[in-house]
């Protein structure tokens, strides 16, 4: 499987992408020859700049006047689209990103989908910039992309209806749910072409997946900070083959007021919530108080979710959240019987197995039998059935 990793630590927007992939590989000749299949009239090249000593690629429409601010309905554009000589899938994912972002704009305006004027995402550039990232994709001969937590900027932009605060109000709702901060220059970062592009295309917003690297991207953005490199990278890979090989989010405090019975409901809830793990450990803090770690394993979307519910669950006023990446093997389970009844044992590719404790929990309470004794026959009935 190969797998596109869009890393937006200064921002997202469409000419970045379309910049990064030509530079992870997928030609700019092919990118060109696609793109002018759309009849727009414009020309498209690529130049190669440097920010903050990173060389990257710039992706630039050329376009006479006539064609810089056309208003244009969905409807105007997805025609574009079919009309062109490009591939299906492009088609087909292209004319997905426009409906996307033809929704956020109609939510954010409260008009009907067909009314929506798409102001200057109808322009050329942003029909290029949408339609050559699609491309793109399809000329790697990309499986998977995941996004990387988007930096959407700071302070306000100009658009055609005044100025906004940043994140815009269709970035915001292209955003909802995934990751975002803002760090580095007080401006648009990530603009409502590059939101829909991802937010369309990306099976999740995630840290990097495990992957061996085939190449790698940037793509300018037009200005040259002094905070930090205003690229988008690219990173183009190979699924390693772990089998269960996931990003998680580990949530952690450090509690020296909460008793234990507190603590331990706050582990029953945590689980009950959907947590994938929550242990307690003991701790000895400041001035020799003891204290507990709670610490939380939880896939990266429900990560606001359980966060909020330890705040609510226990005495602390703060947390550690980070990503860490867990890797479990590939398992099977495997039906065993037991003089007291059936049980499941997970068995791992490996050759690691584990009766299901709640099968044998349960067989020990309706059987009178203690659990121990369970886990055993189960165990051994295990390796009867596998010799």
């Amino acid at each position: 499987m190969k797998i596109c990793y869009l890393d937006a630590f200064s921002g997202l927007s469409g000419d970045m992408l379309v910049g990064a992939l030509a530079s992870a590989g997928a030609g700019e000749a092919a990118l060109v020859e696609g793109l002018n299949s759309l009849s727009t009239g414009a020309r498209f090249r690529f130049d190669r700049v440097m920010r903050r000593g990173i060389a990257a690629h710039k992706f630039i429409v050329d376009q006479g006047p006539e064609h810089g601010h056309h208003h244009r309905h969905l409807d105007d554009i997805l025609g574009m689209i079919d009309a062109s000589g490009l591939p299906g899938a492009v088609k087909r994912d292209a004319s997905a990103i426009f409906r996307r972002l033809g929704e956020a704009e109609a939510g954010v305006h409260q008009v009907p989908l067909e009314k929506v004027h798409f102001h200057e995402v109808g322009a050329v550039d942003s029909i290029a910039d949408i339609v050559g990232a699609a491309l793109g994709f399809h000329l790697l001969g990309t499986d998977r992309i995941v996004c990387s937590p988007v930096n959407v900027g700071g302070g306000t932009v100009r658009t055609e209806h005044g100025v906004l605060p940043v994140p815009a109000p269709a970035t915001a709702a292209l955003l909802k749910d995934r990751p975002v901060y803002s760090k580095g220059p007080q401006m648009e970062l990530t603009t409502p072409t590059g939101a829909a592009i991802a937010t369309t295309l990306a099976a999740s917003f995630d840290a990097l997946p495990p992957m061996r690297i085939l190449a790698t991207g940037y793509g300018a953005g037009d200005r040259d900070f002094a905070e930090q490199p205003n690229v988008l990278r690219i990173i183009f890979g190979e699924a390693t083959g772990a089998p269960e090989s996931t990003t998680v989010a580990v949530i952690e405090a450090n509690i020296d007021d909460a008793s234990p019975e507190l603590l331990g409901h706050a582990l029953e809830r945590l689980l009950e919530a959907g947590a994938l793990d929550v242990t307690i450990a003991p701790l000895l803090m400041k001035k020799g108080r003891p204290g507990s770690l709670l610490s939380v394993i939880s896939a990266p979307q429900d990560r606001e979710r359980l966060a909020q519910l330890v705040f609510a669950e226990t005495t602390t006023l703060g947390l550690r959240i980070y990503t860490a990446e867990r890797r479990v093997e590939t398992r099977r389970l495997v039906e065993v019987e037991t003089p007291h009844g059936e049980v499941r044992v997970k068995v791992s590719d490996s050759g690691n197995f584990a009766p299901e404790f709640e099968d044998c929990r349960k067989l020990a309470l309706s059987s009178g039998v203690p659990l121990k004794q369970i886990l055993a026959e189960a165990n051994s009935a295990y390796l009867k059935k596998v010799r």
